[in-house]
């Protein structure tokens, strides 16, 4: 797994997107136990949705992140951060917490050998725990974006289904988000050939976009999208 690709600073700019991360946590929360691990949990733009669970274990290769994500909320107990990756004696150790589930978001795609890494998030959960994911979609939309952003691939329902096969996991949902940002990343990567996400368009998805669609999205999942959400079983 790599250190976070994004900078500090890149993620800083990332937290002003607070509907896009509300979005998040009304498409995860539901389905999380009271014992949480967070798998990449960068400087914490996304943990703070799960600060009213009885335990919130994050998790991040970059010890910068961990640092500022340990600043941000020094004052809530039942947050304990941890320098570590998937399949490490550090992370196994995670099991003593007896964590009910994982949530994994726009991570996967980073780790080159990604059922190694999800066997191990899945061996540190109790039975019946379940690991939350949000990876990108369709590798046809890959582009210098994911290059630069170093993602080994984009997933197809069947690919992440026999990926959960192969980790001896259920299939309890799966199913694509953001089909507006589908021709968005679409027309970054083969239009315009963007090299980095633009700012301005992060601002225009978050405020003009998301709050329409993520309601929309809730009533009916699109048949295609820019990401895929999936809820894996441990037995």
């Amino acid at each position: 797994m790599h250190a976070s690709i994004y900078t500090i600073a890149d993620q800083e700019r990332m937290a002003q997107a607070t509907n896009y991360f509300a979005w998040q946590g009304r498409l995860v929360a539901p389905d999380l136990g009271q014992r949480v691990i967070e798998v990449g949990c960068g400087i914490g733009n996304f943990t703070r949705m799960l600060l009213d669970r009885e335990t919130v274990l994050a998790v991040d290769v970059d010890p910068a992140c961990v640092e500022r994500l340990r600043q941000r909320y020094s004052n809530q107990p039942n947050l304990h951060a941890f320098v570590c990756e998937p399949d490490s004696a550090a992370f196994s150790d995670l099991a003593r917490w007896r964590p009910d589930s994982c949530v994994c978001l726009n991570v996967l795609e980073h780790i080159e050998d990604d059922s190694r890494a999800l066997e191990a998030m899945a061996s540190v959960l109790v039975p019946g725990a379940v690991i939350v994911l949000l990876v990108p979609a369709f590798q046809a939309l890959y582009g210098p974006i994911d290059r630069n952003l170093c993602h080994y691939r984009r997933y197809s329902r069947n690919a992440l289904a026999g990926l959960a096969h192969r980790t001896g996991l259920r299939i309890e949902k799966l199913h694509y988000v953001n089909a507006v940002g589908f021709f968005g990343w679409w027309i970054n990567a083969h239009v315009f050939r963007r090299e980095a996400q633009s700012e301005h368009q992060i601002r225009i998805f978050d405020r003009c976009v998301v709050p329409w669609m993520s309601r929309l999205e809730a009533i009916a999942p699109p048949g295609f999208g820019q990401s895929l959400f999936a809820v894996l079983r441990k037995p």
